[in-house]
């Protein structure tokens, strides 16, 4: 997949790395006091790198980029996970190395698991850290030793790529980077953004497939590394390249105008936030507010649940960035795989249809009440609501309402200032939720679709399986079809309807949503100036037009066409179409594309 846009070519250096062997080693009784002092002296040499890491990142990257570093000294620093590490030298009798990876080798086999992205996109700081706590306590180099002196342009070839290692490249040798592992919200592929590094993740066999010297092209847009081009494949990247950088100069240009469609329909364009490093680009993107605020990086992967007080302050803090422009809070989104780890979490067969997101919050109201208090708070000055996901029954709904609605009782007679009541709105993710839309539509503030899942629960298809990656088509005629009584639905009750899944990123997409009414999209914020471009660009009345005509289609491919056919009237396509990247691919990340 490509994780940062640009186009790049050059020699091939590959760096190969592997967690160091760790022998199984004890030592005599009476020297676990030695090994724990040993453990925390390598615990302190590595919070002493990540700290100067962070100020290289501040001053190279910015001040956002630099919090990547201000997480890692915090999971390392992790009581719980120490505190296990010292029980095992102590009762055990082990060395602080053996002990250390015992510890490590147990956390990294939970998070590599995970089918969740986000505890996968945090495992490359966990392997960051891990290396180097280890590197010290075995008296050996940390990471920077691997990337050696590179002294001319290199394209850079590695399983995968700490944040530690990214900020260290130097723009004028690697001019861009292919990783076998990583995913598109990694850390490194926020700073590889930042730093304007072209790179592909996720390209697996990469270090098989390319020996150093190789010469490889590499479109970081489009996630396409190609090995040996020829002069033909060259000149249409560079070709490429200029149309992008065309492109780009158009996006700047706009980046403060607003997203008014040539005939005078304003949208709204909303950023989605995963976490707190994401809130500075959504307003240098132009967010209008954020139409969805994920939740999940508070509780997931830390050994205690967050209080109130501190969920609060987080919450206030992205309502005060976004001050005057609305805030949408999504509940937290636990089940599957994604709980805190001193959570009981049941094993369950299908964890995606199992006990997840509100379900868990109404049956745990030691974690959702405090949310709702903590929302309820920051609410009292902020145009803040409240979002629940994978909403089923209007008794769901119901639960959710008396719970906010004690909770702002409760902090009324406490004299804690808060705000009486927040709208709050529901996702709409499954057929069941759409059936039920007139019905959620007069108790809810607003709905909001989740593509993603909808798309994945309508047509039984796991988003995350990569063999049914082609089968994911959130423009398949049933969720058209679905897109349209949603909307339908809001408009009968006059309330919004926003959709915050991905599909509101892609360009063609934007133009069904337009058409079908959607005047509110949530997106990732590297795309919303895009599709404000877009939005700048097609009239409502063609893709009304459009959308009229994809209802009635009754393929994946026809939906397509028509949508291409508008799109291709008002703008050139070869800008926006990935299907125009690079010619082939020898090596490639295989993502969903629209073709």
């Amino acid at each position: 997949m490509g994780v940062s846009p640009g186009v790049a070519f050059a020699r091939a250096i590959t760096v190969r790395w592997s967690f160091p062997d760790i022998p199984n080693r004890t030592v005599p009784a009476g020297e676990q006091d030695a090994e724990v002092a040993r453990l925390h002296a390598a615990v302190a040499a590595t919070v002493a790198q990540l700290e100067t890491l962070r100020e290289r990142t501040r001053v190279r990257a910015g001040p956002e980029e630099a919090g990547i570093f201000d997480a890692q000294i915090f999971m390392v620093q992790d009581g719980e996970f120490l505190a296990g590490v010292e029980g095992l030298i102590r009762k055990g009798n082990l060395a602080a190395e053996t002990a250390y990876e015992f510890c490590a080798l147990e956390l990294r086999n939970q998070w590599q698991g995970s089918r969740k992205s986000f505890l996968r996109d945090r495992l490359a700081d966990l392997n960051a850290i891990q290396l180097r706590t280890l590197a010290h306590l075995l008296g050996r180099p940390t990471e920077e030793a691997w990337l050696g002196e590179i002294t001319e342009q290199v394209v850079l070839v590695v399983r995968e790529l700490s944040p530690g290692l990214t900020v260290q490249l130097d723009r004028e040798h690697v001019v861009g980077f292919v990783t076998e592992e990583g995913t598109r919200t990694s850390h490194a592929a926020i700073l590889a953004h930042s730093l304007g590094i072209p790179a592909v993740m996720g390209v697996a066999g990469a270090l098989s497939a390319i020996d150093d010297g190789t010469i490889v092209l590499l479109d970081g847009h489009a996630g396409t590394v190609i090995l040996d081009p020829t002069p033909d494949e060259l000149e249409t990247a560079r070709l490429q390249n200029s149309r992008r950088h065309k492109l780009e100069m158009q996006l700047e240009g706009i980046a403060g105008e607003p997203a008014i469609t040539p005939d005078g329909t304003s949208i709204m364009l909303q950023g989605n936030v995963d976490l707190p490093e994401e809130i500075e680009p959504a307003l240098r993107h132009g967010a209008q507010g954020v139409g969805l605020l994920r939740t999940e990086f508070l509780v997931t992967g830390r050994a205690t649940l967050p209080n109130e007080d501190e969920q609060m302050e987080y919450y206030r803090r992205v309502g005060a960035a976004f001050a005057g422009e609305p805030v949408v809070i999504r509940t937290f989104d636990l089940g599957g795989d994604k709980f805190p780890a001193a959570f009981d979490a049941p094993h369950e067969a299908n964890p995606m249809l199992g006990w997840r997101s509100v379900r868990v919050c109404l049956d745990e109201p030691g974690i959702f009440r405090p949310q709702l208090r903590a929302i309820l708070r920051a609410a009292a000055d902020r145009e803040i609501s409240i979002m629940l996901p994978m909403v089923i029954s209007l008794d769901e709904v119901s639960q959710a309402r008396a719970m906010l609605a004690e909770e702002a009782e409760s902090l009324r007679q406490a004299g804690i200032r808060a705000a009486s009541d927040v709208p709050m709105g529901v996702m709409i993710e499954t057929p069941a939720a759409v059936l039920l839309a007139d019905e959620f539509a007069r108790v809810a503030a607003f709905l909001s679709v989740g593509s993603n899942d909808l798309t994945q629960y309508t047509l039984a298809v796991d988003r995350g399986n990569a063999r049914l990656a082609t089968r994911f088509e959130p423009l398949h005629p049933a969720v058209v079809r679905q897109l349209r009584d949603v909307r339908d639905a809001a408009g009968r009750a006059g309330i919004p309807a926003s959709v915050c899944g991905e599909m509101a990123s892609d360009p063609f997409s934007a133009v069904l949503l337009l058409g079908l009414g959607y005047d509110r999209l949530s997106i990732g914020p590297p795309a919303i100036p895009l599709v404000k471009w877009v939005v700048r660009h097609v009239p409502v009345a063609a893709a009304r037009e459009a959308a009229l005509s994809a209802i009635k289609a009754t393929t994946t491919t026809a939906v397509k066409a028509i949508l291409r056919d508008t799109l291709g009237q008002y703008l050139d396509l070869r800008l926006v179409d990935p299907t125009n990247a690079l010619p082939r691919s020898t090596v490639a990340a295989s993502l969903p594309r629209f073709t």
